[in-house]
Parts: structure tokens; sequence; C-alpha cells
């Protein structure tokens, strides 16, 4: 009976710590993604130099909120978001507007595909 309670004890802790870290992982990735909304406002007024400030702060925010992912995620995909952020830097910094749409809704449908990728449900156990 001893064993059982300790079982069930680790066994919620890894439940909870699991959506714990998805809970997390969402919140991160959703302030990410008003960032690149905020650079995508910026192209649409044709405001480069403020669609670059964007998203230098988008590099800051990435620093800060996502440096605990490589923890819990695949180094791959992190890899590609940080190229991805790369490529969108330099297309708004050459006014490339339509490198920087497309470099731009690349890198939000990987953010997106983050959290939705590492929720605890049936299909992704499975």
């Amino acid at each position: 009976m001893r064993l059982l309670s300790v079982l069930l004890i680790i066994f919620a802790v890894v439940v909870s710590l699991g959506f714990w870290t998805n809970h997390l992982l969402q919140a991160s990735a959703s302030e990410l993604l008003q960032n690149i909304e905020r650079i995508e406002e910026g192209l649409e007024r044709n405001q480069w130099d403020d669609a670059y400030a964007q998203i230098t702060e988008l590099e800051k925010a990435w620093d800060k909120k996502a440096k605990w992912w490589p923890t819990v995620l695949d180094h791959q995909e992190i890899d590609n978001i940080e190229f991805s952020m790369a490529k969108a830097k330099e297309y708004v910094a050459k006014k490339d507007i339509a490198l920087s749409w497309g470099q731009l809704t690349e890198l939000k449908l990987m953010i997106q595909h983050i959290p939705e990728k590492e929720a605890i449900r049936l299909k992704n156990i499975l």
C-alpha cells in the first residue's frame, strides 16, 4: 500500500509538471505572437523603422521568454525559429515587403505550433 501511495504521488507530480510546462509554453508563445503582430502592423502602415524596432524587441523577448524552452523542446525547432527570426530581421532591414511577410508568417506558424505539439492530449501521447 505504501508503494502504491508513493507511485501515485510521483505520477501526480509528473502530470502536474506537464500541465505547468504547457501553460508556461502557451503564455510565452502568446507574448511572442503579440510581438510579431506589432511588427506586421508596422509593415501594414509601411513604417519600416518601427517594424525594425519591433523585430529587435521580438529578439529581446525571445531571449528573455524562451531561454528555458530548450530544456523541454527539440533543439532543431529552437534553431529553426532563431534562423527564421534572423531572416525576418534582415528582410525588414532591406525593406523587402514580400519576403518580410512570408518570413513573419512562417515564424508565427512555428511559434504557434510549439504549444500545440507539446500539449498533453491523447493524440499527442498515442
